[in-house]
């Protein structure tokens, strides 16, 4: 038995798709190396969603967001708790499908504390 998980309605879904957009450009394989090292650069551990989007990390690498005048930690703060509750578990999903040499390459970013 797979895990499947539970369907909430999403609220703000305008915010929630250009968030879960920018997050997919970011790990996909063109972006993925980049975003890392500038994620070891800084001494930002992937799994800290909120350092991430407070560091501006994903707009750093992803300018669609910023060329609509927003920012990746704005388009956060606009979900409900609910919808970012969705949006960090999205994330975090995203993650454990990055390159696994990637994820060797970059382990101190992929490190738990």
């Amino acid at each position: 038995m797979s895990f499947e998980q539970a369907t909430i309605k999403i609220e703000k879904d305008a915010a929630f798709g250009e968030l879960k957009a920018s997050i997919e450009r970011v790990l996909a394989a063109g972006y993925v190396e980049k975003f890392l090292k500038r994620l070891d650069s800084r001494g930002i551990r992937i799994r800290d969603f909120d350092v991430v989007l407070s560091k501006q990390a994903l707009d750093a690498i992803d300018s669609t967001v910023k060329k609509a005048g927003k920012t990746t930690k704005g388009l956060y703060g606009e979900l409900a708790l609910s919808d970012q509750a969705q949006m960090r578990e999205f994330y975090l999903s995203k993650l454990e499908k990055v390159d696994v040499e990637l994820r060797h390459k970059f382990k101190k970013v992929f490190q738990y504390y």
